[in-house]
């Protein structure tokens, strides 16, 4: 029980609350229970969804389950090769470096299907265990070292992983060292001071030429 003068009074309903404005004295008192289902506002329920991120590219050493449904003997684990392949029964040999578990799997359930009069069973490709793609970079840039990536990065991208040039760096002769299966390499020129000036010598729409990526095993050397 309130005691005094009240100058003004004014209600105000909404579904939760029930506000009384007492001069400069606000009150508020529930009417009922909050729904927990509509008190939280799409705006920010939209907000806390999970983001959908690229599938996972298959990288050397990555090791695969393969399962063939209803075949217990075409069940069996697998590890990607250095020439970036595995070997499956029925199916030969299966590239699997740099596509997603759903090619790999498409591409097995055909390659089965002369097998089976009736339609070939569905076949499922997950990742056991994944190793990250590592690749170099080295020369006159801020921080050279070795780097890691779920996914193959072009040399731009390499570059601000390492980051960036370093003072008095000849982006002109750029070069990839790329690594062949047979332990090999190949020296591959690549170009970045047009790219870097951005539009002073860049016109807007596709590139004529993209960008070259760095594989596992890759070296980008910046003299």
């Amino acid at each position: 029980m309130w005691e005094g003068k009240v100058t003004s009074i004014s209600i105000t309903i909404v579904p939760s609350v029930v506000r009384l404005t007492l001069g400069s004295l606000l009150l508020i008192a529930p009417i009922g229970p909050v729904d927990a289902q509509t008190s939280v506002p799409p705006a920010t329920a939209a907000a806390t969804s999970p983001t959908v991120t690229p599938q996972y590219r298959i990288n050397i050493g990555d090791e695969l389950d393969v399962f063939v449904w209803g075949e217990e003997r075409m069940q069996r684990a697998v590890r990607v090769q250095p020439d970036g392949t595995f070997a499956f029964p029925l199916a030969g040999t299966v590239k699997a470096e740099g596509r997603n578990v759903s090619d790999i799997s498409n591409e097995i359930r055909e390659r089965i299907s002369t097998n089976y009069r009736s339609a070939p069973p569905d076949v499922t490709v997950s990742v056991r265990a994944a190793t990250e793609m590592r690749f170099y970079v080295v020369g006159k840039v801020r921080e050279a070292g070795s780097y890691t990536s779920g996914t193959k990065v072009n040399v731009l991208q390499a570059l601000s992983m390492a980051g960036g040039a370093a003072e008095f760096a000849d982006l002109r002769n750029a070069v990839i060292l790329r690594q062949r299966p047979d332990g090999s390499q190949v020296v591959e020129p690549v170009e970045l001071t047009m790219i870097l000036k951005g539009r002073r010598a860049l016109s807007a729409g596709a590139l004529q030429r993209a960008l070259p990526t760095l594989g596992s095993g890759d070296v980008l050397v910046i003299p």
